[in-house]
């Protein structure tokens, strides 16, 4: 969801890997040479994200090629995704590897893999042995994908911070003497208190606060009043005890509009939050002027990467996980959830799919995890007295040469392929961008004398640390069903917020508590409990088909 990824050419990647497979697990993958010790094994693979095609003499891909003896031809979307499945579902012909898609497992595309990994591939087992009863099909009990994110392995390490908070320009911060708001109040008093002494930037007004509800993106306006109230992020529900209810037309949601209302009248909102498109939204942002929203990070990403292309690093912004009052903890930062559905599987016209099974359980050695995400030992990173994995200054801009990275890194398989996530056995992170002391020497001098001012060392230390994830999370992920009386009441529900939030928030003073019993008494027209009972039967479902036996 996070970051945009490189838009590439149609040119499939074609990489003659010479020797046989070979074993390589110390955890006791099974011998995968060929028969005749020479014979390389060729994987044909589509790849569902518009990633350049690797250089022919990619270094990873190439030292992979002496190790295990593997011929990759993948191709990588390019147009539409659909279109492209539509029109390989018709033609009934299909890769080795494909990237999920619900509609494959409809087609008959892809075969299941639960045998194959009981049998052939100890590593993956390993790796997906406490999410194995969520990555089961839920019509007929296979599983199909293989998760290529999620799945957290030792100790869970997170650097930078890409979901909701409440966001505020790290200028006012400085100027501030670096306060922490720990409340929505404490955050609009430091927007206020700025506002009032910096009515314009770069010769613009001055934007307080602003936020977003367009086409799908409506979670700007919709979704605080979760996270006020020590919530996680489960979408237009609350869940306690394991039962889930609606919150929008609820006192807790009341509260936070009607903050938002006396921003409006102070001022200090922005005037055109409810009728800009994403693209405005990310211009208004990209000027530097608007002093604080609430947002999940990936969304508003674009916006922050223009102002730090402009050298505006003082008016990119900081995440605080906001509540009410001080009695509630914050719940903003989650582990994250198996990538369900996502992922390769591989497909029913694969001519060997043992063997295909053990060159990825290969790949999930710790060995093949490192040189896939960190590179080679001496060349993209090297390793301290303490035994932690560092880059130097020159290793780090390497890294961030989008050339170089398509000779000397295997992101567009690495990407699609299961992955450790966390720490290895030997305490490093899994990546270098969630090493903590790696992250913080990576940062704009600018960051660090902030994050110095605050004693940290990453933006996810502005958050409590996350609990071991509910079996059932997010809520929001679950399916309603097109046409169900739950996926109908869902939309009433967007529309009535969308209809009268808005002119809530845009009200008199005196007048928003009438519009808000309009918005209440819309609420009550609609069928809230199809869409409750929905949610809650998933739920139970969940709890009973995906708690670990």
């Amino acid at each position: 969801m996070g970051g945009a990824r490189n838009k590439g050419g149609r040119m499939p990647l074609v990489l003659a890997l010479s020797l046989g497979l070979t074993g390589c697990s110390d955890s006791g993958s099974d011998n995968m040479a060929s028969t005749d010790g020479t014979k390389a094994l060729s994987i044909s693979a589509f790849i569902n994200t518009p990633n350049q095609a690797p250089t022919a003499d990619n270094r990873i891909y190439k030292k992979i090629e002496q190790e295990l003896g593997v011929k990759l031809n993948m191709e990588f979307i390019v147009g539409d995704l659909q279109q492209k499945l539509g029109v390989m579902i018709a033609g009934g012909d299909y890769p080795d590897l494909i990237t999920a898609d619900p509609k494959l497992v409809s087609a008959g595309a892809v075969i299941p893999l639960e045998e194959l990994i009981d049998q052939h591939a100890p590593n993956l087992k390993k790796h997906f042995s406490k999410v194995w009863n969520k990555m089961k099909d839920s019509k007929d009990g296979h599983i199909y994908w293989l998760p290529n994110y999620g799945v957290i392995s030792g100790e869970y390490l997170t650097t930078y911070y890409s979901g909701p908070a409440f966001w505020i320009q790290k200028d006012i911060l400085k100027e501030a003497g670096y306060p922490t708001p720990k409340t929505l109040d404490d955050y609009l008093k430091l927007i206020r208190d700025y506002a009032k002494k910096h009515p314009a930037i770069d010769g613009q007004p001055t934007i307080g606060f602003t936020t977003l509800a367009y086409d799908w993106r409506t979670f700007p306006l919709l979704n605080a009043p979760e996270h006020l109230t020590g919530h996680p992020n489960d979408g237009g529900v609350v869940v306690d005890n394991a039962v889930a209810s609606v919150f929008a037309d609820k006192d807790m949601a009341k509260r936070y509009y009607k903050e938002l209302n006396g921003l409006y009248n102070d001022g200090l909102l922005d005037k055109e939050a409810f009728v800009q498109n994403y693209d405005q939204y990310l211009a208004k942002l990209s000027s530097g002027r608007v002093l604080g929203m609430f947002d999940q990070h990936w969304n508003f990403q674009p916006a922050e990467d223009t102002l730090v292309s402009q050298n505006k690093i003082g008016r990119t912004y900081v995440g605080f996980p906001l509540v009410y009052d001080t009695s509630i903890k914050d719940y903003y930062l989650e582990r994250p959830a198996p990538n369900l559905n996502n992922g390769f599987g591989i497909s029913k016209d694969a001519k060997d799919p043992v063997r295909i099974i053990k060159f990825l359980d290969a790949l999930m050695d710790e060995k093949y995890q490192k040189l896939l995400s960190w590179g080679e030992e001496g060349v993209d990173y090297m390793v301290g007295k303490d035994g932690k994995f560092y880059r130097t200054p020159e290793q780090r801009k390497q890294q961030e040469d989008p050339a170089w990275k398509l000779a000397n890194r295997a992101d567009g398989f690495f990407g699609a392929a299961p992955k450790m996530e966390g720490t290895f056995s030997d305490g490093n992170a899994t990546s270098a961008g969630s090493q903590p002391e790696e992250f913080y020497q990576s940062l704009k001098p600018e960051d660090k004398e902030l994050l110095d001012a605050y004693g940290h060392k990453t933006w996810t230390d502005f958050f409590s640390p996350p609990p071991e994830n509910p079996v059932y999370y997010p809520a929001w992920q679950i399916d309603l069903i097109d046409g169900s009386d739950a996926a109908v009441a869902n939309k009433q529900m967007t529309d009535a917020s969308l209809k009268y939030l808005p002119k809530a928030i845009m009200s008199k003073t005196d007048q928003f508590d009438s519009v808000w019993n309009e918005y209440v008494n819309a609420y009550k027209k609609i069928n809230v409990k199809a869409y409750e009972d929905r949610i809650n039967e998933q739920i139970q479902w969940r709890i009973k088909n995906w708690s670990s036996k």
